[in-house]
């Protein structure tokens, strides 16, 4: 077992038998993890299995001992359910619970921990995480929206399975999403969003903004201190402080901090899928089939599916055959197999008719 990596707040009291298994690498605002009772977070605290992050008007970095990164927006919650970090990465695991928020996952890149023996789970769907690098988000409903992010050459990360109690959903294409309202219900199917891994990175950006960071170096160079301070030394009359018009809003005003529009766009794409099923309703309900049922026939034994504007057609017994037509179109088609016909007809059927013969 490596040893931790990080050094225990001085908010916690050390306990020999339990060992860090990671520690808060990025901070900003406030934020608490919770063990036994709220501690207050601050930079290289300790973390431990069974451990809750929670935070509230603040951004916080778990960095874990396999170099995973999980990056919290405000009004997150994230509990670490199981970590057990060993030489051997078929030994190794790692199991979260993200039950509220916005986060981005980065498993560690140098294969410390089989793929498949980390799971992430939110209030309605499961994450099997085939991939390096993606984003969840969760609002009060529980509602998930889960995106794969590219590599840094742009290409996929890897790949997620979103599972739930009715489907599984695989996305393995870079900016494709699924959301998932309740765990009965099968994840949307995925769609592939126009975003920028730029965009994304100043979503949940953790550290303090540049200007910070600057005033902060010059402060240290210079060892100020608020007695240096002389408020007698600017002409305040002489400062136009109304020079920029502060009302004016333009593309410089744009939080790009703010992750409420991935709330947004989980309800965006919620719609969607729900317009989608309708769509898909309203197709089969059109599309009129005699001969047969949609879906499996047990007494035809022939399947019919309704894709969008494809109808098909299989039939597996001694023989297979599979036929697909446009579903707007008139057809009659008959299926001979091993002596045994079936005649399906699609919208009434027409002078046009398919006829395929297989076996005896």
């Amino acid at each position: 077992m490596l040893l931790p990596q990080f050094a225990l707040s001085k908010t916690i009291k050390e306990q020999p038998s339990v060992v860090s298994i990671g520690g808060i690498s990025e901070l900003n605002g406030s934020a608490q993890i919770v063990r036994d009772e709220p501690l207050d977070a601050e930079l290289e605290f300790a973390i431990q299995s069974n451990d809750e992050a929670i935070t509230k008007n603040g951004r916080m970095a778990i960095k874990f001992l396999d170099d995973s990164t999980v990056r919290l927006t405000e009004h997150s919650q994230l509990t670490i359910d199981e970590y057990i970090y060993d030489p051997d990465p078929s030994k190794s695991k790692m199991a979260l619970t993200f039950g509220l928020g916005t986060a981005r996952f980065v498993t560690g890149n140098l294969g410390r921990i089989d793929k498949q023996n980390i799971i992430l789970k939110t209030p309605t769907a499961n994450i099997a995480i085939r991939g390096t690098d993606f984003t969840a988000t969760v609002d009060e409903l529980g509602r998930s929206l889960i995106i794969l992010l590219p590599d840094a050459l742009g290409l996929s990360s890897g790949e997620i399975e979103v599972v739930t109690a009715m489907g599984v959903v695989t996305l393995n294409k870079p900016y494709q999403a699924t959301t998932v309202s309740v765990f009965e219900s099968a994840p949307s199917k995925p769609v592939i969003l126009d975003l920028t891994l730029e965009l994304i990175d100043n979503m949940l950006i953790v550290t303090p903004a540049k200007e910070d960071v600057l005033v902060q170096e010059e402060l240290t160079t210079k060892k100020a201190s608020i007695l240096d301070f002389n408020g007698l030394d600017i002409d305040y009359l002489a400062e136009d402080f109304l020079a920029n018009d502060e009302l004016e809003f333009t593309e410089l005003d744009i939080n790009y901090l703010d992750v409420n529009f991935l709330e947004d766009l989980l309800n965006v794409l919620d719609a969607l899928a729900i317009s989608q099923d309708e769509d898909a309703l309203a197709q089969a309900t059109s599309t009129q089939i005699t001969g047969t049922l949609l879906g499996k026939d047990s007494d035809t034994q022939i399947t019919a599916l309704i894709t969008g504007n494809v109808i098909s057609l299989r039939r597996q017994v001694n023989e297979s055959v599979r036929l697909d037509v446009n579903g707007s179109e008139s057809y009659t088609v008959i299926f001979i197999q091993d002596g045994v016909s079936n005649i399906i007809k699609i919208n009434g059927g027409s002078n046009s008719t398919i006829t395929i013969t297989q076996g005896g």
